[in-house]
């Protein structure tokens, strides 16, 4: 472990630190009466309802769990034992006098009890109102403090019109610049019924937005270009609904994996579902699963596309195989049965299903993306997609090696210090943590430049060119916005 301070290593830099993906934490009796205030009982039972339900849940037994078909919620998800950087979390004044210590010229803020009400399924008019109050009191809580710090907005993402509704709100109105949507969308397959404790257990599938959505988001795309917003997912990927990482026992079993998961899972709708290629100058960003997924994701994307793009799936087609030069090789070098088997069928093929292709008009599953060479896939995936990760993950250092990658790329990864949470024991060591990365030798200089400041500019500002204006590292921002 580095003995740098967090302050010694950014002297030691010739850039600023802009941390991609921090969190705060509510004092939920000051942001319940704040919402209450502003969107009534509605929106105050809405912004509890996240927490009640993680109460809930650890309330419960194993056994209670397991025949509720519910899996572990976390406990002690937030810092308590550091007092100072649980308060520091809480007070964006302490925050704003302290980013200097921990070595962070500027960061993006993301909530934490927030996180939830985007997801409010029981209740449309509850998850509207809470969004809606929710996003008005953070301006209002961290207006005094945009030199150095900005929040995000909370997107709820049920219907394509109560998002545009809230993005209208939360940038149009209350000028806010970073925007989390809801993702995983967890729709109803039918009635909840009970479980085998007398507890309800419902039935739903997820909704993962580009591809075999409810809904088409496309006009949400077009307002997010249009207000200069790049989206970006703190998506669950945990739970039943999810059907993996849902053990009653462990948490620890169902956090680990659960934010690369559920980035996957939309990471890949976005793409096959061609919302790359027919927004090609929005950026979406991945947060919290770090970049080695991305890395598999690539890699696994091209190697589909070479062997099951259109012109490739014409040396699979069934209707193809010469079946009465199949039945001479059998009768050849076949066991008796399979040559009985094979005359049997002589001129026919060994399914009256054979060559049906899932009743679609065509087999090609990269129609949507425009894809006609390989190198298309650069622009659909490696330049829209910027991928969150924290600075324990050693794993980070493969988005720079594009010697490993196909196309000789380079992912974005940003960096995230989830200060605020569980996974952040001394907020002044996250920076010489992932600053450990080139002292090691896993990453160059040139790198770490990219992973702790330029892509998180690039992300933010390069669909809003005014998002740096009047903050620490407004020059700095401009000068690379400005590069080629």
């Amino acid at each position: 472990m580095s003995s740098r301070t967090a302050a010694d290593v950014r002297a030691g830099l010739d850039h600023p630190i802009v941390d991609g993906d921090g969190h705060w934490v509510e004092y939920q009796p000051v942001v319940m009466e704040a919402m209450r205030r502003i969107g009534g009982d509605i929106a105050a039972e809405g912004f509890t309802r996240f927490g009640r339900m993680i109460g809930d849940n650890v309330a419960l037994t194993t056994a209670q769990r397991r025949a509720r078909n519910l899996g572990h919620e976390a406990f002690w998800a937030v810092p308590t034992a550091n007092t100072l950087d649980r308060a520091t979390a809480m007070m964006p004044a302490l925050l704003d006098d302290r980013l200097d210590e921990l070595g962070i010229d500027f960061t993006v803020l993301y909530p934490t009890q927030g996180l939830g009400i985007v997801n409010i399924r029981v209740d449309d008019d509850m998850r509207r109102a809470a969004c809606r109050a929710y996003n008005t009191f953070t301006a209002e809580y961290f207006a005094p403090f945009t030199r150095r710090m900005t929040p995000a907005a909370v997107i709820p993402m049920y219907t394509p019109e109560e998002a545009i509704a809230e993005l209208d709100h939360a940038v149009g109105e209350l000028g806010l610049k970073a925007a989390m949507f809801g993702s995983m969308i967890p729709r109803p397959l039918g009635p909840s019924f009970d479980g085998a404790d007398g507890g309800p257990v419902e039935s739903v599938w997820l909704d993962v937005l580009g591809l075999d959505s409810a809904h088409d988001y496309d006009p949400v795309w077009q307002r997010c270009q249009e207000l200069g917003v790049s989206p970006s997912f703190h998506a669950n990927g945990r739970g039943v609904g999810f059907g993996l990482r849902a053990a009653p026992s462990n948490f620890t079993y169902n956090h680990i994996g659960h934010f690369a998961a559920a980035g996957e899972a939309v990471c890949k709708a976005l793409f096959f579902g061609g919302v790359t290629h027919r927004f090609p100058d929005l950026r979406f960003a991945f947060l919290e699963g770090g970049v080695a997924w991305a890395c598999q994701l690539l890699n696994d994307i091209v190697e589909h596309w070479e062997l099951r793009n259109a012109d490739a799936l014409a040396r699979l087609d069934p209707r193809r195989l010469d079946h009465n030069q199949l039945n001479d090789l059998g009768q050849r070098y076949g066991t008796p049965d399979m040559q009985q088997a094979l005359a049997a069928r002589m001129g026919r093929p060994p399914s009256e299903k054979a060559g049906l292709v899932g009743g679609r008009p065509a087999p090609d599953d990269f129609a949507a993306c425009g894809i006609t060479t390989v190198e298309d896939i650069r622009q659909r995936f490696v330049e829209p997609f910027w991928f969150g990760c924290e600075a324990e993950d050693r794993l980070s250092t493969f988005a720079f090696k594009s010697d490993y990658l196909p196309l000789e790329s380079k992912l974005n990864a940003t960096l995230g210090s989830d200060i605020g949470h569980f996974d952040v024991s001394d907020m002044a060591r996250v920076i010489p943590e992932a600053y450990e990365l080139v002292e090691d030798g896993l990453m160059t200089p040139d790198d770490f430049r990219r992973f702790a400041f330029t892509n998180t500019v690039r992300f933010f500002g390069g669909g809003n060119p005014r998002f740096f204006e009047g903050t620490s590292v407004e020059a700095e921002a401009a000068a690379v916005l400005a590069a080629p």
